[in-house]
């Protein structure tokens, strides 16, 4: 007869694999502290060596210079916001439209043209900016948001991530509303998308992150200053001769906060939805 393991046998298992997580959960927690602790030191403390991560006499002033300095971060802040928002919203439904066509509505062709749209995402972005700068400067949107938000309402990532999702959810569900009556715009808004909500939220915190820290897109399409995003806004603390290393320290940290406050709002539905499947299984 096969002997149950005893659940002490696991302990030194489980302690090592936490300390494991825990040491590489610190590595990447430095960086961070790093950030937070040069942001209220002075200028001649940020390269002092050994580092001293509490400042001997910490200082508000960098932060309240980026928020009322000559060059307002307030701006860059409100420009991201809107397109990154804007941007997360938009994708993730037109994500879920498209995937919920690929993942249950039968026709010709199906499984082809999603491998021919799957594999643009071997296409790099980079190759893409002469074509998008004509196309922007004919339409009349470079040097808009328009330039970066129209094109981040489409991902092909979020697409084939909602396709996986949806093909995992019973057909039964659908084939018993369309006995019921139902027709597939009902079925996707009524049935789906509420099954959907942690993968829903998974896309939204994941394309927010893109979006917001998009640096790229906003060099190549933006000009005007007062339309200049977070990303583009960091490049005021490098000046003709120095970096403002504190300054740009304490708007990168005021830069990360729209990202945790996304994922605490998002992280609620991943939960429910890993407790729910859980219990399911």
């Amino acid at each position: 007869m096969e002997t149950k393991r005893r659940p002490s046998a696991d302990v030194p298992k489980r302690v090592a694999a936490t300390i494991v997580m825990l040491a590489l959960a610190i590595v990447m927690v430095i960086p961070f502290l790093w950030m937070i602790s040069t942001s209220l030191k002075t200028p001649a403390e940020v390269f002092q060596y050994p580092i001293k991560w509490i400042p001997a006499h910490p200082t508000w002033d960098h932060h309240i210079k980026v928020w009322s300095g000559p060059k307002n971060f307030a701006t860059y802040y409100l420009n991201s916001l809107k397109i990154s928002v804007i941007g997360m919203i938009g994708a993730t439904f037109l994500s879920a439209f498209a995937a919920y066509g690929f993942a249950r509505i039968e026709f010709k062709g199906r499984n082809a043209l999603f491998m021919v749209y799957l594999s643009m995402m071997m296409i790099p972005p980079q190759v893409l900016f002469v074509p998008k700068f004509i196309m922007f400067e004919w339409a009349g949107i470079y040097n808009t948001h328009l330039a970066l938000i129209l094109p981040g309402l489409f991902t092909i990532f979020g697409v084939f991530m909602l396709r996986q999702f949806f093909l995992s959810i019973p057909h039964e569900i659908s084939e018993s509303a369309f006995i019921d009556g139902a027709g597939h715009f009902r079925i996707f808004f009524r049935l789906i998308l509420p099954l959907a909500k942690p993968a829903l939220a998974t896309l939204a915190i994941i394309d927010f992150s893109w979006q917001w820290n998009d640096y790229e897109n906003a060099l190549v399409f933006l000009i005007d200053e007062s339309l200049y995003t977070v990303p583009l806004g960091l490049q005021n603390f490098i000046l003709e001769n120095m970096v403002d290393y504190n300054g740009m320290m304490a708007a990168a940290s005021a830069g990360i906060l729209p990202m945790i406050a996304v994922f605490v709002l998002g992280q609620r539905f991943i939960i429910q939805g890993l407790t729910n499947s859980a219990v399911k299984g």
